[in-house]
């Protein structure tokens, strides 16, 4: 007879293909559950907080929302970094834990609910007789609100016997959010009379304008006015006539693109948020630009903003399209050189300390990196590097786990999502030898589930390299910034992977070959690059005028 646990897995399993955690007491038997009664997949692995960034990346890689694991108490506690990121993020996922028996809390228990409460996530109980419902009830949370939710079993509940599985509805998703009323049409009319008339007109478009499917619509709106376009940094790729798209907007941005966005009289926003780091800190638009927003937000998110629609991208951009029917081109885009505008400094092959220039590796890498490529990034200083140099082809292809929560140590794990939500694609993780460190046990995971189809590119300063931009120059203490040298070559070997010191461009080679082997036959390949941190990014020297 099927268990309270199997109910849960058996439910979860029609809505979800993977599922990633860490085996224990108090979620045994729905693991017992998932791989002999299921078809979902698990894949282990060797921290908790993995599991729910591999989870995370999973739904980022793929769209398809995916499930952690754990146990309870400490391997709940060891979620929640996690846990606050996906929040921050605003990603779907379902975190299935063990929880405290019905009858009370045990010596060792811990208040699981306000703990997941406290980092913004919704937990809910099954019981004998509803497991399944609620099952659904959470997958539904979470894709309605776009937020992790946490469904825990009581230890006491779990090996039950419940029943035939009953048959569940599938969850219900609001319907993409329509432009309705007076006012939204109003608007609307107001955004399109300014594009008309704009001499240089410029759309923007993140995250949300991908997740809502508005690449095609906004393409047509950009070809509509003759605009140029750009794209938040989780938005990259999103406008499919790259010719006349400036980049990314904010510190990732070239110098010269940026200054083609202050000459805009009209900006139109789609899905992005507008952060701090997006509008380079208030810069980013001149103070005479029109700025309007379309965003599923119940407000604009910033200041700058002079009118806001609350729509979904995709039908908003088409019904910007239809009032937009027959208007000529600005013709400003034809007439500036975006390619040039594009280009980041190069560098040199080393910094005056001797070690490798983080610009000129991040251009030599870019040219070997096999086309098919989906980058992770962990956080920390270097993650300019990877997103001012490298290209990809669109949003799904670029993640940074761990920037909305500005943490640090998600990059392993980040491997073992995107590579189950994308087997066919070769994942490269950019990551910093401080997060490298932080989250090393899942080097393991990383390599044992990407095989030949993954790799990684450790930025290694030897220091958390972002607080001696901050603290340092400032005349703090530096020793506590710094970590002695690490060979992270030696790690990749010691779990089976192929790892390589780079110290000149010429280590790069090895590169050029590994991405000319049979994914099938070649090792997971680890480059340990001995960088400068003499070495400034960009949007790290726009953080340091802004916080000194």
């Amino acid at each position: 007879m099927p268990t309270v646990s199997a109910h849960v897995a058996l439910t979860l399993a029609q809505h979800i293909d993977a599922v990633f955690g860490v085996m224990g007491n108090g979620n045994a038997y729905f693991l017992d559950a998932i791989e002999k009664q299921t078809d979902a997949s698990f894949t282990a692995v060797r921290h908790e907080q993995g599991a729910v960034v591999a989870a995370d990346a999973h739904f980022r890689a793929s769209g398809r929302i995916a499930a952690a694991t754990s146990t309870y108490g400490a391997g709940f506690t060891n979620t929640l970094t996690g846990l606050a990121e996906s929040v921050q993020a605003h990603i779907p996922l379902v975190l299935v834990v063990g929880d405290e028996p019905t009858s009370g809390p045990r010596p060792w228990d811990v208040d699981q609910i306000a703990l997941a409460s406290g980092v913004g996530a919704r937990t809910y109980t099954v019981g004998r007789a509803d497991a399944a419902a609620t099952t659904v009830i959470a997958i539904e949370h979470a894709l309605t609100y776009r937020v992790p939710v946490v469904l825990a079993i009581p230890y006491d509940v779990a090996a039950l016997e419940a029943g035939e599985v009953p048959a569940a509805p599938a969850p219900r998703v609001p319907a993409p959010l329509a432009p309705k009323g007076e006012f939204a049409e109003g608007m609307l009319d107001r955004v399109a009379e300014a594009l008309r008339s704009a001499k240089r007109p410029f759309l923007l478009a993140g995250r949300g304008a991908w997740l809502a499917g508005a690449g095609e619509a906004l393409g047509a709106l950009a070809d509509a006015t003759g605009a140029l376009t750009a794209s938040s940094a989780l938005g990259r790729g999103v406008f499919p006539d790259q010719r006349f798209d400036v980049g990314v907007t904010g510190g990732f941005g070239a110098e010269g693109a940026m200054e083609f966005i202050r000459e805009a009289d009209v900006a139109v926003v789609f899905g992005a948020s507008l952060n701090q780091f997006t509008m380079r800190f208030g810069a980013l638009f001149a103070p005479d630009t029109q700025v309007f927003q379309i965003d599923v937000a119940p407000a604009a998110t910033h200041a700058h903003v002079g009118g806001f629609v609350r729509a979904d991208a995709r039908l908003a951009a088409e019904e910007l399209v239809s009032r937009l029917q027959g208007v000529g081109g600005s013709g400003w885009r034809e007439s500036v050189d975006v390619a040039a505008a594009r280009v980041y400094d190069s560098g040199d092959e080393t910094a005056p300390d001797g070690r490798l220039d983080p610009r000129s590796a991040a251009l030599r890498i870019a040219e070997l990196l096999p086309q098919d490529r989906v980058v992770v990034s962990d956080g920390g200083h270097f993650i300019g590097w990877a997103n001012m140099y490298w290209p990809v082809a669109s949003p799904d292809r670029m993640m940074m786990i761990g920037t909305a929560f500005q943490a640090i140590g998600q990059g392993w794990p980040s491997v073992v999502g995107a590579t189950r939500a994308r087997p066919e694609a070769t994942v490269v993780l950019t990551s910093g030898d401080g997060g490298g460190l932080m989250a090393i046990a899942d080097l393991e995971s990383a390599v044992r589930a990407a095989g030949g189809r993954g790799m990684a590119v450790i930025w290694n300063d030897a220091a958390y390299g972002a607080e001696v931009n901050l603290y340092g120059l400032k005349g703090l203490a530096r020793e506590p910034m710094l970590i002695p040298q690490v060979d992270f070559s030696a790690f990749a070997a010691a779990v089976g992977a192929e790892g390589v010191a780079v110290r000149t461009l010429a280590d790069l080679d090895r590169l050029a070959s590994w991405t000319a082997e049979d994914p099938s036959s070649r090792p997971f390949l680890v480059l340990d690059l001995r960088i400068s941190g003499d070495v400034i990014a960009p949007y790290q020297e726009e953080i340091i005028r802004v916080n000194s």
